[in-house]
């Protein structure tokens, strides 16, 4: 009888976890000396895989490149073909096979042992061709592949993936990997966006719609339309920032005597603010928490809420964080 899909599928997660579980209690000492040889490499990772260990291969490289560990897929059939002119003696290779016989592989390992280009295997046999060529062999447990014939690489793979990001995390770690390195391999898409600092969206200078506790509010409301933020921040005698006038306080206030007021009568008292290098994400969440559409922002050296910037919903919307 055919088993219900969703059945099938909670089975092949199960089985991949376990042998995830399974390598998470078998892993030696050994990966320090694996991340140490990585970390003192004056060249690149070269990560080289056949078949389904080389697509693992290859997202491992993407993973290390991406946090700060220079990385180069090398295909080891290409490898023997010329490819190993990619190669050089300040790089540290990566090796994939789990069966570690990989003929494939041959080339590559004859060209690290010639010319003492350090080598670490991932593979489930340390006895193998892969496994005593290596420097390091980080060794697989056995585990059960999902499906009934128990042959497609399944948890193998999965298992192989896990390890690379385990050494990929362990090196970030290594080399105090900061959100603003890690901007700087994804500039793009809504992840560039969330990673930028807030001091690089600020409005800054003379944009600021800043005023006195003792303004009247009839100028109070022509200098907040002439800078068109819909707030003014207001500050004491020290410029340090007291209180925030919005549209909504404005609302609240609306009477015939309003503009017969001062700033400092409607104003909301210690407003939120956020600091020049903090994230624009953590902006958003703070705008979003407090329900706010601006955010005034304060300088890191300065103590006090000395305000040096604003920054709106409008402005993480325009740069993709929002």
């Amino acid at each position: 009888m055919t088993k219900d899909a969703l059945t099938s599928a909670r089975q092949t997660l199960i089985t991949e976890a376990a042998g995830l579980q399974k390598l998470a209690d078998t892993i030696g000492d050994n990966i320090n000396q694996a991340v140490d040889m990585l970390a003192q490499a004056r060249g690149r990772v070269i990560v080289s895989g056949m078949g389904k260990s080389g697509h693992i291969g290859k997202k491992i490289t993407a993973t290390l490149a991406s946090t700060g560990t220079p990385a180069q897929f090398v295909h080891p059939a290409e490898a023997s073909h010329g490819d190993l002119g990619m190669i050089t003696k300040d790089d540290v290779i990566l090796a994939l096979s789990w069966s570690g016989g990989t003929s494939e592989l041959s080339g590559l390992l004859a060209y690290a042992r010639r010319f003492s280009i350090p080598l670490i295997a991932i593979t489930s046999n340390d006895t193998s061709l892969l496994g005593s060529s290596a420097d390091i062999c980080l060794t697989l447990p056995q585990a059960e592949e999902a499906g009934p014939i128990g042959l497609a690489p399944t948890t193998s793979t999965t298992m192989q993936l896990a390890l690379g990001d385990a050494l990929a995390v362990a090196l970030l770690e290594r080399r105090d990997f900061t959100p603003s390195d890690f901007k700087n391999f994804h500039p793009g898409g809504k992840l560039g966006a969330s990673l930028s600092q807030v001091k690089d969206v600020m409005h800054k200078g003379a944009e600021l719609p800043l005023a006195t506790a003792d303004m009247g509010m009839d100028q109070a409301l022509l200098l907040m339309t002439e800078k068109g933020f819909g707030c003014l921040g207001i500050i004491d005698s020290q410029d340090q920032l007291i209180g925030i006038i919005t549209d909504g306080d404005l609302r609240r206030h609306m009477s015939a005597e309003l503009l017969n007021k001062a700033t400092g009568d409607i104003m909301t008292p210690n407003p939120q603010t956020i600091l020049s290098s903090k994230l624009t994400a953590e902006a958003l969440n703070i705008m979003n928490a407090n329900k706010i559409q601006c955010l005034f922002v304060c300088d890191d050296k300065q103590t006090a809420k000395k305000p040096i910037g604003l920054v709106r919903v409008l402005d993480l919307l325009r740069i993709g964080t929002a």
